[in-house]
């Protein structure tokens, strides 16, 4: 069978503007009139974004205590010698003391921030099992290879939670004790636990296995904690909605950095008379010294932030959008030069002609 031009095919379109690409279509030819314009405006338009992020950038209020405990630093230094190669005792405590000569803004963020941590490494990132986390009693005791070496303890039973992300937890834990009078009693500062981890994490990824007899221990009965932690998981709070794999620094460190150093939520101040931030006056923030950081030369520090409309200090975003604008209006200079060079040139060469 022959094929004809004027016999249609099953399969050939229909002969209509939109099938044939004969739709009218826009083909701008961009002038110097057109491109010089566009250059500069973008250039303005980044500087002006790039300023304003950066000065609400610079006008967030930050105090930060490193209190990873170095040789002849004071403070936290004994409760590092105590052991450099695991946790040091559970008694081993230190205390960071500041003061504040005006309200320090709210709403105050509590973080902590380890360096020199790599967690975006690809065998430790996989070291998990989500089935688990999600509360499957079959993944609770059968959990997945990725987690291997903490996928079944010593003894052959099953690890919940397993891997070497959970195996790592972060566990010091923090005070914040206020003076309001010179000579007078320290008031402790409540910090709000609740809420710090993500919402889709909270309550889609994590939940704890279904309940036997009503009991979160029995429901984990036949697993093993990890090897670095000092209590199971199902006593990692006294609230009964913080604790199993939905515990909330449980949840925030499961969700892993990308970088070597990071922060991440702790507490915020916004309860009683610190809703509207820190008075003045001196504090004390007690510290119990329990994760071990100096093994693999890095430093923990905790930090008091008050925040802006585009979240926490990052100059990062700021700074890159004044240098891109400065690309731009550079960019745009270079080229009127040249347009102008040359258009002299075409002129004269019209002229001679």
């Amino acid at each position: 069978m022959t094929w004809s031009a004027t016999a249609r095919g099953a399969h050939q379109p229909d002969n209509t503007a939109f099938t044939q690409q004969r739709l009218p279509a826009w083909q701008p030819l961009l002038s110097a009139g057109i491109t010089l314009p566009l250059f500069f405006c973008a250039g303005l338009a980044f500087i002006g974004l790039g300023l304003g992020l950066y000065y609400s950038s610079n006008g967030i209020k930050e105090l930060e205590y490193d209190y990873t405990g170095d040789p002849g630093t004071g403070g936290c230094s004994l409760c590092a010698a105590a052991d450099q190669d695991r946790a040091p005792p559970r008694s081993c405590s230190c205390a960071w003391h500041f003061s504040l000569p005006e309200l320090f803004q709210g709403p105050v963020y509590v973080y902590y921030e380890l360096t020199n941590f790599y967690q975006n490494n690809r065998r430790y990132g996989v070291s998990r099992d989500d089935s688990q986390l999600s509360g499957l009693p079959g993944s609770l005791r059968h959990p997945v290879n990725e987690c291997a070496p903490y996928q079944y303890s010593a003894a052959g039973v099953p690890i919940a939670p397993c891997g070497a992300i959970a195996n790592s937890l972060f566990n010091d834990t923090f005070t914040l004790w206020h003076q309001r009078g010179a000579g007078g009693p320290y008031v402790e500062v409540p910090l709000d636990r609740t809420g710090i981890a993500w919402w889709t994490d909270y309550h889609v990824k994590f939940h704890n296995p279904p309940l036997v007899n009503g009991s979160l221990a029995l429901a984990f009965k036949g697993t093993a904690k990890p090897p670095n932690w000092h209590q199971p998981v199902y006593k990692l709070s006294t609230d009964p909605n913080n604790t199993g794999f939905i515990n909330q620094d449980f949840v925030v460190w499961m969700r892993t950095a990308a970088l070597p150093t990071f922060r991440k939520l702790y507490a915020r101040i916004r309860q009683g008379n610190y809703s509207t931030g820190l008075p003045r006056g001196a504090y004390r923030v007690n510290i119990t010294y329990n994760y071990p950081v100096r093994v693999f030369g890095g430093h923990k520090r905790i930090i008091l932030s008050s925040i802006s409309w585009m979240g926490g200090k990052n100059p990062f975003l700021g700074i890159a959008y004044l240098v891109v604008g400065s690309l731009c209006i550079l960019t745009g200079f270079v080229m009127l030069v040249v347009y102008i060079r040359y258009q002299d040139q075409n002129d004269e060469d019209e002229d001679q002609e």
